[in-house]
């Protein structure tokens, strides 16, 4: 169980300031996401603009939040 949230955030943020991937090992990541994404029929999509409107009412949603 996580007690400390904030010094959970701060060593995981100080973790990715450390790990510094090239464009190849980044590339070859995406990649293999992809694939296993494609295995599991996620991707790609049917239908693309399927529950567009939903999409469209989150982003209004957060974007409006984001501002105050």
């Amino acid at each position: 169980m996580i007690k400390n949230a904030k010094l959970l955030a701060k060593f995981e943020d100080g973790q990715l300031r450390k790990e510094r991937l090239s464009y190849a090992q980044a590339l070859k990541i995406f990649e293999a996401m992809w694939e296993e994404a494609v295995n599991l029929g996620v991707l790609p999509l049917k239908n693309p603009l399927e529950d567009i409107e939903t999409d469209i009412e989150l982003a209004r949603v957060l974007n409006s939040c984001s501002k105050s």
